[in-house]
């Protein structure tokens, strides 16, 4: 038999069988990882996500909880399952941001395939009542004559989102440490800490009641919550951004048909009426995405905030 024919009969077959692994997928119940503890939003998207996703394949989708070290034990769990669909992990901007502070048991990159995103979550730059300034124009003024103003953190680019905004204004900005926007919330209402770039659910209900008083807010538009405050790049400085966000992600060397599968499947699941008025209610945008922009959205969101964190003098360790 000719070269050229063997060839392509090989090809043919492969395809073949490619295409019987994808319609014989899923085979059995498909375990969704979530690497942080129940209760925040990666861990709300998960589960009513599991349901429809449930119902579709005719397979149990269990949702497992694996927190740990912001993230990462639970998605070296994904990197080291078997790269056939059956495991995937729902990962938040932790997952890009965790390379500029740890050295990982993974390449946050090549260790996996890009299902989709799934949600995106706006922060708000928000300071007590009586603090001084009242846009963002304003603290940068405010900070250049007054070096030294503080700044709420609890890791992650809640942590990183000030440290780039003062990099591109030139506003001195000093880092105050917290475990979790429970624990900043009451110095930062009390003015013993002067702003925090807090996540729109977190702080929404101290805004609300005038406690707070929000100076803008990092989406690439407006929070629904909050129509009325301006983003960061409207107001003052165009094109900042900077969001929480989550995606689903794999296992590397996922079969292309596979992929494509889960793609499809998590987007249907994900733009169910009631998933997106679960989100809308939480403060949260139900988005999605192909694999490949996935892909280049997280390895954009590795760049920027690797960065500003080495900029910062921040070593991974």
């Amino acid at each position: 038999m000719p070269i050229a024919r063997r060839t392509a009969l090989a090809l043919h077959a492969l395809l073949l069988a490619s295409g019987a692994r994808a319609q014989a997928f899923p085979n059995r119940p498909v375990r969704l990882i979530v690497p942080y503890t129940p209760g925040g939003v990666s861990d709300i998207t998960a589960r009513l996500m599991a349901e429809p996703l449930a119902a579709a394949w005719g397979q149990a989708v269990p949702v497992e909880n694996r927190a740990g070290a912001d993230g990462v034990i639970g998605t070296e769990a994904l990197a080291r399952s078997a790269p056939d669909g059956h495991t995937l992990a729902l990962v938040s901007v932790g997952h890009p941001v965790n390379a500029a502070y740890y050295k990982l048991p993974y390449d946050t990159m090549r260790d996996f395939s890009f299902v989709t995103q799934t949600t995106s979550t706006p922060l708000v730059l928000c300071a007590a009542k009586g603090f001084g300034p009242n846009t963002p124009a304003e603290l940068v003024a405010h900070a250049k004559k007054n070096p030294g103003v503080t700044f709420a953190g609890t890791g992650g680019v809640v942590r990183l989102a000030p440290v780039l905004f003062g990099q591109l204004t030139g506003a001195e900005l000093t880092y105050v440490p917290y475990r979790g926007s429970t624990a900043a919330h009451p110095d930062l209402m009390a003015g013993r800490v002067d702003i925090m770039f807090d996540t729109v659910p977190a702080a929404l209900s101290h805004i609300q009641s005038g406690a707070l008083k929000a100076l803008a807010t990092t989406g690439a538009k407006r929070a629904p919550q909050l129509p009325d405050v301006p983003t960061i790049g409207e107001a003052f400085l165009p094109g900042f951004e900077a969001s929480t966000w989550g995606m689903v992600i794999a296992p590397a060397g996922l079969p292309a048909p596979v992929l494509a599968k889960l793609n499809a499947d998590c987007i249907a699941a994900l733009r169910r009426p009631d998933v997106i008025g679960r989100h809308r209610a939480l403060g949260a945008e139900i988005v999605t995405s192909t694999p490949e922009a996935m892909r280049e959205f997280c390895q954009a969101e590795l760049t920027k905030w690797g960065e500003a964190a080495r900029k910062a003098g921040i070593v991974p360790q």
